[in-house]
């Protein structure tokens, strides 16, 4: 069974920074896909980025500039979402995602299992 769950989330200032971090019983070295997506209330998810089990990341917001980056703790089978220069537009519930088939996308429709979201939010 994959269990998805995300931790890490909370206040901070603008150009602060977060690291999220996905947990799983299925990550790192079960094959799937890996993204990270975003979701204000009455907004459509967006995607934020993707890891595969090959090692391959993407980035999706066209408003990231560098400043998101995936990284990995194999020994824990953690993922993790390193957030710099935090800005107020960057407030959402960030959620994880786990897809069966190893590839990234940035659509919603690719992932199959989720987490139940972590919040972050940037102040001015």
């Amino acid at each position: 069974q994959v269990q998805v769950a995300e931790s890490g989330g909370g206040l901070v200032q603008a150009g602060g920074s977060l690291r999220l971090s996905c947990t799983g019983s299925e990550l790192v070295f079960g094959g799937l896909a890996v993204a990270w997506f975003r979701q204000v209330p009455g907004k459509e998810r967006e995607g934020v980025s993707c890891t595969t089990w090959s090692g391959r990341s993407e980035y999706y917001l066209d408003s990231g500039e560098g400043r998101f980056t995936n990284s990995r703790d194999n020994a824990e089978r953690t993922l993790y979402l390193q957030m710099n220069n935090l800005k107020p537009g960057d407030t959402a519930m960030y959620y994880c995602a786990a897809g069966p088939y190893g590839s990234c996308s940035s659509s919603r429709d690719d992932y199959i299992y989720w987490g139940q979201g972590a919040q972050v939010t940037v102040s001015s």
